[in-house]
């Protein structure tokens, strides 16, 4: 067991310290101490609503019945040269879920 022993002055001290701490009131703030510290709130204005240059129809509809451009077959088997090399479909899916390789940690 422990026994704690206290001096007398440590527990004056802490007898006054607990006194002063319930006789304590805090002043009540005024209604306007904000004033000086917080801006007043102002809503921003209204965004200006864009303006539309030429006919957006017309450029629309041309647009709409143009044809893509397909870029020009280079390899012989009927790859493009720009995915040659490269996954798609389910091979890249099969290889995005297989496990990374392990790396040999114990070096000799």
């Amino acid at each position: 067991m422990r026994f704690f022993v206290q001096s007398a002055a440590n527990l004056a001290s802490t007898d006054l310290y607990l006194r002063e701490l319930k006789a304590y009131k805090p002043v009540p703030a005024a209604k306007d101490a904000h004033v000086g510290a917080v801006r007043e709130f102002k809503a921003p204005q209204a965004p200006a609503i864009p303006t539309l240059s030429g006919d957006v129809a017309a450029e629309l509809s041309a647009y709409a019945s143009s044809e893509p451009t397909l870029a020009p077959r280079t390899a012989e088997d009927g790859k493009d040269a720009a995915t040659e090399g490269k996954l798609s479909g389910p091979a890249l899916l099969k290889f995005l879920e297989e496990d990374l390789p392990k790396d040999d940690l114990h070096h000799h």
